[in-house]
């Protein structure tokens, strides 16, 4: 039993004093971290290519922070999509679709094409 321990505290030791072999000069260089992507995406694969507000939805802006009730009142004649609050939405990219996205109240907090 013990010679069991004296190996152990043996290894143990031979562990720390491998630890305290090690300079600065040998340590590993941290991971740099990451940046918050703040500039507009790449414009270059076919999934980021949009076209400039084909859909006019600046003409909607007078709807932002209304509730949703109010989007059939704006008299849109062309597709529209309402994205509820982490609700779903089509992967297929349509310039003329209008979509309104909603907050956690229900209300549109923004409009875009798609």
């Amino acid at each position: 039993m013990l010679i069991r321990f004296s190996a152990i505290v043996g290894a143990a030791l031979m562990l720390a004093a491998c630890q305290g072999a090690q300079t600065e000069e040998f340590q590993p260089a941290a991971a740099p971290m990451p940046m918050p992507h703040l500039t507009a995406p790449v414009t270059e694969g076919p999934l980021e290519q949009r076209e400039p507000d084909t859909c006019h939805a600046a003409d909607y802006v007078s709807a932002l922070g209304q509730p949703a009730a109010v989007i059939p009142t704006l008299g849109i004649t062309r597709p529209v999509n309402i994205v509820e609050w982490r609700g779903i939405e089509p992967q297929e990219y349509n310039p003329q679709r209008v979509v309104f996205r909603l907050d956690a109240s229900g209300n549109i907090f923004n409009i875009d094409c798609g």
